[in-house]
Parts: C-alpha cells; sequence; structure tokens
C-alpha cells in the first residue's frame, strides 16, 4: 500500500501524490529513514499520527463567521425554553482544530445568559496537536480577527505580549477527544442539537463527502441544526439535508425538520455584537451544472497542499486521439459540454496536463465557457499555482457573475491570504446562494 491510499484511510483527506509523498519524505528525513519501503513497513500508529499532522489543515480563529453562532444560540435557547428543565442542548465540533469554534460557541452562549449547566460541547480534531492547543485555550494574534473583540475582554486573560488564555470556566465547558469524524460511534452517542462540521468536506471525494454527510445526519438530532463551510452546503443539501434560511449562517437541517428564521432582533451576546461576516471549503440547479461542467474532486486541495506543477511541455500535451476524434464529430455545443466533461473526468483520473488541455480546446472553441476558466483555476490551485488559480476563477465570475463555486473558491483563498477582499466575496456568494435558492 503506498502513503497517499494510508493517509486517505487514515482521515478521508483526497490528497494528491505529490502532498503525501513530500509528509513521507519530511518525516523519513527526520527519522534518518533513507528507504520508503522500510519506512511504510515500520509505519506503527504513533508515526502514523505524526504523518497526518503534516498534511491536515488546522486553520480557523474564534467568532469566525459569526451569524451561525447567532443562529446557534437561538436554536438553542428555543430548546431549552420547553417545560423540561432537566433538557440539556448538546453540541459537536468536528473537526474542532484549535479550539477556536467550541470556544467560541461557550462564549456565545455564555453571553446570551444560558445557564452552563444546560448544555454540553464535544469537540474532536484527528491532530493530537490541536487537541492539545485547544486544552491549553492559549490563543495569539491570528485567532483575533473579528472587527469586534469585545469578547477578549470579556472572557481572556493577557498572558504575554501577543497571547491570550481563555478563562476556566470556559475551558470547562468544552470535552475535547483526539479523533476524527470517521471514529465517531454514532450508535453509541446521543444525538447532537448542533454540529458543526466547516470547511471539512471541501478535502473530500465524492464517496467520503457522501460518508460523512451519512454520519453527521445520523449524529444529529431530527430537529437539529448543521453549520458547514459556505462552500460545503450544497454537498450536504445533495445527501438529506436542507438549507437553514437563516442569512449568512450557512446552517442546515435534516429534510423536512421545521425551519429557524432569524429573531426580529438580534440575540444577545458576543455572537451577535460581532461583525456578522458573510460566510468558509452548491445550489441544487448550479451545482448540477457545475458537477457536469467540471468541479473535479481531484482537483480540490487545500492551498497549502500543493502539487508539482507540469512541464510546459505536459500542458500542450494533446488529448488522447479518440476523444479528439469524438469530439470533432459533435456539434459545437455539444462539443463544449463533452470537452468540459472530458476534463473533469482526466482531473478526478489526476490526470492534470490532460485536463488543462481540453479546457484549453473548449475555450478555443468556445472563449466565453466560465466553466472552463474555473476547472483551470482548480487545476492551478492543485499545481500550487495560487496567483493564476484567482485569475481564472475572477474571469470565470467575469463571464458568469453568480458562479457559486468559482465566488466560493476566490473567498476561500482571499481568507488564507488574510485579504480584506474575503468579506465581500464571502457575502456575493451568499446572495447569489439565497437568490438561487428562492429560485
Amino acid at each position: 500500500m503506498n502513503v497517499q491510499t494510508i493517509l486517505r484511510q487514515a482521515t478521508g483527506l483526497h490528497l494528491s501524490k505529490a502532498v503525501a509523498e513530500r509528509a513521507m519524505a519530511s518525516r523519513m528525513e527526520r527519522l534518518g529513514v533513507a528507504e520508503r519501503d522500510a519506512y511504510l513497513a515500520a509505519l506503527s500508529p504513533d508515526e502514523l499520527t505524526q504523518l497526518v499532522e503534516l498534511v491536515v489543515v488546522p486553520e480557523s480563529w474564534l467568532f469566525r463567521d459569526p451569524v451561525a453562532f447567532q443562529a446557534a444560540v437561538i436554536h438553542v435557547k428555543a430548546i431549552l425554553s420547553g417545560a423540561d428543565m432537566n433538557r440539556k442542548a448538546r453540541i459537536l465540533s468536528v473537526p474542532c482544530a484549535g479550539g477556536e469554534e467550541p470556544y467560541s460557541m461557550a462564549m456565545a452562549l455564555s453571553d446570551a445568559g444560558v445557564d452552563p449547566e444546560r448544555y454540553t460541547i464535544d469537540a474532536w480534531d484527528i491532530s493530537p496537536a490541536c487537541v492539545a492547543r485547544a486544552l491549553a485555550g492559549v490563543y495569539g494574534r491570528n485567532a483575533f480577527r473579528s472587527d469586534d473583540l469585545r469578547f477578549r475582554e470579556r472572557h481572556f486573560t493577557r498572558t504575554g505580549e501577543e497571547e491570550y488564555t481563555i478563562s476556566e470556566a470556559l475551558r470547562g465547558q468544552v470535552r475535547f477527544r483526539q479523533g476524527s469524524l470517521f471514529a465517531l460511534d454514532a450508535g453509541r452517542l446521543p444525538k447532537y442539537d448542533i454540529i458543526f462540521c466547516r470547511n471539512l468536506l471541501i478535502y473530500f471525494d465524492k464517496p467520503t463527502t457522501r460518508d460523512a454527510a451519512v454520519r453527521l445526519s445520523t449524529l444529529l438530532a431530527d430537529d437539529g441544526l448543521l453549520f458547514a463551510g459556505y462552500a460545503e452546503v450544497p454537498a450536504f443539501c445533495q445527501h438529506g439535508f436542507a438549507p437553514l434560511q437563516f442569512p449568512r449562517a450557512f446552517g442546515l437541517k435534516k429534510e423536512g425538520a421545521a425551519a429557524l428564521s432569524p429573531a426580529s432582533s438580534a440575540a444577545p451576546g458576543a455572537a451577535s455584537r460581532a461583525s456578522p461576516h458573510a460566510p468558509a471549503t452548491r445550489v441544487h440547479a448550479h451545482v448540477q451544472r457545475a458537477a457536469k461542467a467540471g468541479a473535479p474532486a481531484a482537483a480540490r486541495q487545500s492551498s497549502t497542499g500543493r502539487a508539482a506543477m507540469p512541464t510546459v511541455a505536459a500542458l500542450a500535451a494533446p488529448a488522447p486521439a479518440p476523444a479528439l476524434a469524438a469530439a470533432a464529430a459533435m456539434p459545437a455545443a455539444a462539443t463544449t459540454a463533452a470537452l468540459l466533461e472530458q476534463a473533469r473526468k482526466l482531473a478526478d483520473q489526476g490526470r492534470y496536463a490532460e485536463a488543462v488541455s481540453a479546457c484549453q480546446r473548449c475555450l478555443t472553441q468556445t472563449p466565453d465557457a466560465a466553466d472552463a476558466y474555473f476547472i483551470l483555476g482548480l487545476l492551478d490551485e492543485q499545481a500550487g499555482q495560487l496567483a493564476k488559480a484567482e485569475q481564472h476563477w475572477r474571469r470565470c465570475i467575469y463571464l458568469h457573475p453568480d458562479h457559486y463555486e468559482a465566488l466560493c473558491h476566490l473567498a476561500l483563498l482571499a481568507e488564507h491570504n488574510r485579504d480584506p477582499a474575503a468579506a465581500a466575496l464571502k457575502a456575493r456568494a451568499a446572495r447569489v446562494y439565497h437568490r438561487q435558492q428562492a429560485s
């Protein structure tokens, strides 16, 4: 078994061969192992954990996308307003990164006046280093990116030049554990009223995405809410969930469950006071079109997981002759669709140079094919050419201003680069999403 397969089985992440090989090479150098076969043969659970640490992407910050916390607080207060005073709200954050998300939820509930005895928060992450950081509860400047930082004054103590430690009371409200979503035994756990699973599915292939959605559905109460990354909502909608009509929360409920809508006035607490940036990793009509036109799962790597860039000669390599012959026999419109489908399939197979060539042939024939630029951007991202990816996605939304996935990828890239434009891109994606839902 190769290292790419081992890591995919351990994490569910759809890693490129280059990313997996680079992680293994780093560990081999650290251990002084020269032979890859010897390294893989001696791969212990502890060493696998160290290998996984090199491929996970634990980026988060406190009150990231604060509208989701506002919606969650409203739902929790509604649950606890019933006659059963022994009822507790159960909340799950998976993956939890360094604890930023579950602690944000605890702060939001505290500021909303919710009795700490009436809710529990569980938080899981596959990375032991992330869990250790979460348990320590110490955060630097990068964790505080909200426009409104009054929550820091209420819940943190400054313990260094740029370090802040969360209060002991809030640390006691969250139960952290090392493990992945796929390690959760849904059959042995009570149902959760709120689940945060944001920006995880963007790293999965389609079968793993489906498996994750099924597991989360099993963990979620029938009237519970799931909060996802804004680029992931449509994927959940393809697997038994329906979007929550709460603008910019990017929440979901099980299909057929009662809807939650925004209160007439903002819920109290930090979540409502924080500046509501529009929400970070597919509306039915658009996604079905985009899936056919080219949203290759194999090319959806994090901007930190980069593959080697194909050579110029490789990029210019023609597609296999049968594909060209088939394309030549089709009408122009059908040929465009066929070339986009071909590009998607080639990307899914890891044949990135040929996928690029298919996109280029498509654009030669149909210069305004927005989806060809979208696929090229994904391929650039996979190759680590982020500036080129941005150019292609911007060209895509110039030609198709409501291209939801291109807007999402641009926003994710801007967020990764800490570009202030991320908020505007997310807000624009949110408007497209709700407009398409309404239609």
